[in-house]
């Protein structure tokens, strides 16, 4: 190992923590969590075979074993933590991704596929440019195909105040060298093909670009193995142990893996998993309703959005298309105990949520918050969360692109899918070191964004961990500006 790669604030000595008792990996409590609804469980694993998934995933054989020790654990193998764990095996740094279900099983693999920094918050801006470049470079990096090309994204404007919008956005694009504009009429015509001729106006963005997210994230994990990353599937982590004051090991499902760091990249899972560790981390969960059809032609290559509708052409020339601007936000206990975080940002958005209250609300009222290493988790019993696709929403996304691109009109459904997505306050994510927990990052609350951040997400949490220099402010994403009590 080489421990000297990580910052002096992480380094600590591997021998420090107690070994557990043996059997550890396998124990079981006398009450066994129920899985969610809408979960592959226990019984549904299998190493290769993700037919049950509802959306298919490159497939990924993971290690058989554990290691011993590490220098750094990651828990989550979406595309955060997978490009994590590759930027820190590019530096030399023995890691571990343990993920509890298979690699991009979850939100990773059910985004959009766009990869974007036009229309972000300006705070997330300079990352997001970061991260397209990055992208730019990812398929000869890693030698493997994700699908991604510099196609543009456009969006579209239908009415003043949406192109009002649009200006206004492509100044703060322009402050930071975006290549950002309105395009002109005559550019119009020839981009947007197909369209009905109504259009006010088109902010676009030729440094843009898509990726095929099914397939990105396996092959990244695929590279970080061959650097000499451990990437086990099928494998939860129960908790995080320390000794004197700093986080020394992990233990999982299989058993202990004693490390120097821990970096926390669990998506919707993070909240639950942090507040274990005594941390209370503010996070919702958002559920976004996607299709895939076919039958289109005569459109552009490039992904596009509008106020209600959103498409991004796919290499094999199907179409991932969208009701833009309209998510499912079932309720659930953390909405009540989280209402004053989140209250002024519902106020701003709550045309874009679609509230209701289901069995998920009194599902996750009687989950546990708090457990023992020993006891069996949420996590080993809802290996994938697969929320049910929305037909409603495919119907709508249809009607609107129909009606602004009659092309649309003759689409063929060949797919439908939901996925959940983790959002904080802000719609910022955390990418941070806790500092009362020595030792532990987080990577997480990516609200949407993290396809496309994804790249360099992982390479900001890399600089954090080994302390050499972010290419880029990380006090943006401070869990501190969310919760005072976790700064320095």
């Amino acid at each position: 190992m080489r421990s000297s790669r990580l910052c002096p604030s992480t380094r600590a000595s591997l021998g420090s923590s107690p070994p557990l008792p043996d059997g550890i990996g396998c124990a079981i409590s006398s009450t066994v969590p129920a899985a969610p609804e809408h979960c592959l469980t226990e019984t549904h694993k299998s190493k290769m075979n993700m037919s049950k998934l509802s959306i298919p995933v490159a497939p990924f054989q993971g290690d058989d074993g554990l290691p011993d020790a590490v220098d750094v654990v990651i828990i989550g193998g979406g595309i955060i933590g997978v490009t994590a764990a590759l930027e820190l095996a590019e530096r030399g740094v023995s890691v571990c991704l343990c993920e509890k279900g298979v690699i991009a099983g979850e939100q990773s693999s059910r985004n959009w596929g766009w990869t974007r920094q036009m229309g972000r918050d300006e705070r997330e801006l300079p990352l997001c440019m970061h991260s397209v470049d990055l992208w730019s470079r990812m398929n000869a990096r890693i030698n493997r195909e994700t699908g991604w090309r510099r196609s543009g994204i456009s969006y579209l404007s239908y009415t003043k105040r949406e192109l009002k919008n649009w200006m206004k956005w492509a100044e703060i694009g322009q402050r930071h060298g975006l290549d950002a504009r309105m395009l002109t009429r005559t550019e119009i015509a020839e981009r947007m093909p197909g369209n009905t001729g109504t259009l006010l106006g088109v902010l676009h963005t030729g440094s843009d670009g898509r990726a095929e997210p099914w397939i990105a994230v396996p092959a990244m994990a695929e590279a970080a193995r061959e650097l000499g990353a451990r990437i086990v599937t099928q494998c939860a982590v129960r908790s995080v142990e320390t000794s004197a004051g700093r986080v020394s090991a992990v233990v999982t499902e299989r058993g202990e893996i004693r490390c120097q760091a821990v970096v926390l990249a669990g998506g919707i899972w993070s909240r639950l998993f942090a507040g274990n560790f005594g941390i209370d981390f503010p996070q919702l969960k958002v559920i976004g309703p996607v299709a895939r059809v076919d039958g289109v032609e005569g459109l552009t290559d490039m992904p596009v959005g509008a106020e209600d509708f959103a498409f991004r052409k796919r290499l094999d020339g199907s179409f991932t298309i969208a009701v833009r601007n309209l998510n499912l936000a079932p309720l659930t206990p953390d909405h009540l105990r989280l209402l004053r975080d989140f209250a002024p940002t519902y106020l701003q958005t709550w045309r874009e949520l679609s509230l209701r209250l289901d069995n998920a609300f009194f599902r996750e009222l009687a989950q546990k918050r708090r457990w023992q290493p020993t006891e069996e988790t949420v996590f080993e019993h809802c290996r994938t969360m697969d929320p049910p696709s929305v037909p409603g929403f495919t119907r709508k996304a249809l009607r609107n692109l129909s009606r602004q691109f009659p092309a649309f009109a003759k689409a063929r459904v060949l797919n439908e899918w939901s996925g959940v997505m983790d959002a904080t306050p802000d719609a910022i994510p955390v990418i941070s070191p806790v500092e009362s927990r020595p030792g532990f990052f987080m990577a997480s609350g990516f609200s949407g964004h993290g396809f496309g951040i994804g790249p360099g997400a992982g390479e900001l949490v890399a600089d954090l961990v080994t302390g050499d220099t972010p290419k880029v402010d990380p006090s943006v994403f401070s869990i501190s500006r969310l919760r005072k009590r976790y700064s320095a």
